[in-house]
């Protein structure tokens, strides 16, 4: 079975930075982690391998630095490594990343499953997944708390909603979102790092691609941020110092008045 996990190196929360000329996350030089929900996709795609047999191939776009995610996946478990890097992929919205994506899977050849984390922490967008689907023409399922069953074409998974969950089987290939109750993502082991260290980077360009500078990056977004700013953090309140039982009369005439 041949999986592919798309995973984004997002910035630590602690670290996170602007540009204000464009809007969009300054990533280079900036300390970052693997997208926690992502960990959760390359588990799942981890345990299918060891169900079902094939390979996991982790892919995913950003500067050179995102190869330390890449990297980290391998150590984790997955196989081979895939970095789209140019650029010209810079301050792409969700549409441009997904047509980038879906063109590298398209490049990569044949596959059964793609998986996604259900989203990245730092847009919360939740719509890379799902484009990459409908560039591909997949069929997809999103918030996937757990895999029944794959075989004779087809995969039987369970979408998590909010009074449930509902039970989706689509043919194969297809691509599917988890959230994080689908596993517990394990630790990278000692060969893992091993591997880490020497296995082969595949790295691609948007020339490469074949794919025109009007489609990708921020020249291809049909989307841009016109502004980010911090919230104004606001305190309100009052304080009182009084015995309990005027304390208690404060607080049932202040119910009354918000009741009105």
């Amino acid at each position: 079975m041949n999986i592919i996990v798309c995973i984004k190196q997002v910035p630590d929360t602690t670290e996170i930075k602007i540009d204000p000329k464009t809007n969009t996350l300054i990533r280079e030089g900036v300390e970052s982690i693997i997208n926690p929900f992502d960990l959760y996709a390359i588990e799942e795609a981890l345990r299918l391998r060891e169900q079902y047999g094939g390979k996991v191939t982790a892919l995913s776009m950003g500067p050179p630095q995102v190869e330390n995610a890449l990297r980290e996946a391998v150590a984790i478990g997955v196989d081979e490594i895939i970095l789209l890097t140019d650029r010209r992929f810079a301050g792409a919205d969700t549409w441009a990343t997904s047509l980038t994506l879906s063109e590298a899977i398209k490049k990569m050849g044949s596959y059964d499953l793609l998986i996604f984390g259900q989203q990245a922490i730092d847009g919360d967008t939740a719509q890379v997944g799902p484009g990459v689907a409908t560039h591909l023409n997949l069929p997809q399922t999103c918030f996937v708390k757990q895999i029944e069953n794959i075989g004779e074409g087809k995969i039987v998974v369970q979408r998590l909603m909010e009074d449930g969950y509902e039970r989706i089987e689509m043919p194969l290939p297809a691509l599917i979102t988890v959230v994080k109750g689908i596993n517990t993502p394990r630790l990278p082991s000692l060969r893992g790092k091993r591997n880490a260290k020497s296995i082969e980077l595949v790295i691609w360009n948007a020339d490469q691609l074949n794919l025109p500078e009007n489609e990708i990056g921020l020249n291809g977004s049909p989307t841009q941020v016109v502004r980010i700013f911090s919230p104004e953090l606001k305190k309100s309140g009052e304080k009182y110092e009084l015995p309990p039982a005027e304390l208690a009369d404060i607080i049932y005439n202040k119910i009354r008045e918000l009741k009105k």
